[in-house]
């Protein structure tokens, strides 16, 4: 054990000094520490950056700066002091909460510093923030990501990056280190629409799943023989084997991707949808069953608590 970790410590040790010779090596400012951020500011750190981190809950700093961060004293400290600050959060509100203000964002970034914004918000909240962020002589990027904590643990996301292309470049071996896939889609706004089209196929998907368990339940069948059939032909894929035992137990749902997230996702893409005057009937039904599941007191539990719903 001991060696593996002094190798895995000497593998990391290599990698930055490598990126620091190539001059790949920010200061990087990091608010919003959930279960995503965390994750990820971690994986910017193991990369070697340089890392000024905030959160509105001071202790989910403690992990972070135990490893080498920085605890700055607010949002307007990060980005006064870093080339490229990242935001990770929840929804438009706290977005909104951490970029402005006496004490947010905006009030410290200067010229020429890159606002990297990863949270899943709507295309209004990021046409927004890129608007102010030009206004302050700075460069705006939105870059939400698919994936949930493991993922995010694992540097396995796939990230959606929209906007300012020369920030892209200059971020990229940020994005790098926190996903496996990184595309540019053009101007900001596209991301943010790709994000809620990508949720909302999760969303529906994660739905018909659950009926499936239920009518298989309901009708005396094998959970693990139904996993198997659905893992065997076109319908495999990683989110109903990581899924499949907790909606089959539907007891205790372990948060990977909170449920009111997931709801938030979807009331954003049916507010997106009409704005493009494209019906979604789908998503509509599967929207009311994840509001049932949030009024019932499910919201801080994995998406995968919609399954309660479905069984009735």
């Amino acid at each position: 054990m001991f060696e593996t970790q002094y190798n895995d410590e000497m593998v990391a040790e290599v990698r930055r000094l490598e990126a620091e010779q190539a001059g790949r090596l920010l200061r990087v400012g990091f608010v919003g520490l959930g279960i995503m951020g965390s994750a990820m500011a971690a994986n910017l750190l193991k990369a070697g950056h340089r890392l000024l981190v905030w959160n509105r809950a001071a202790e989910k700093a403690e992990q972070l700066v135990a490893a080498g961060a920085v605890r700055a004293a607010s949002p307007r400290e990060v980005a006064a002091q870093c080339e490229i600050v990242i935001t990770m959060m929840a929804d438009p509100t706290a977005v909104t909460a951490v970029r402005d203000g006496e004490d947010g964002i905006l009030a410290g970034l200067g010229q020429g510093t890159g606002y990297l914004d990863m949270s899943t918000v709507d295309v209004a909240t990021t046409q927004t923030t890129r608007a102010l962020v030009q206004a302050r002589g700075g460069s705006f990027l939105e870059a939400p990501v698919a994936g949930s904590r493991k993922p995010a643990e694992d540097a396995t996301l796939t990230i959606m990056a929209a906007g300012d292309a020369a920030l892209y470049e200059k971020a990229l071996p940020l994005l790098q280190a926190m996903g496996k896939k990184v595309l540019f889609l053009g101007e900001a706004g596209n991301a943010a629409r790709m994000k809620l089209a990508n949720n909302l196929v999760m969303g529906g998907m994660l739905t018909a799943f659950c009926e499936g368990m239920a009518l298989v339940a309901a009708t005396g069948l094998d959970p693990a023989q139904f996993l198997e059939v659905l893992d065997a032909g076109a319908m495999s894929n990683p989110m109903f084997r990581m899924k499949g035992p907790v909606v089959a137990r539907n007891d205790t749902f372990p948060v990977a991707f909170p449920l009111k997230h997931m709801q938030k996702d979807l009331r954003l893409a049916l507010r997106l949808a009409e704005e493009a005057g494209q019906p979604l009937f789908t998503t509509a039904t599967v929207n009311e069953l994840f509001k049932k599941a949030l009024a019932e007191g499910s919201g801080d539990d994995d998406f995968a608590a919609v399954s309660r719903v479905v069984r009735g």
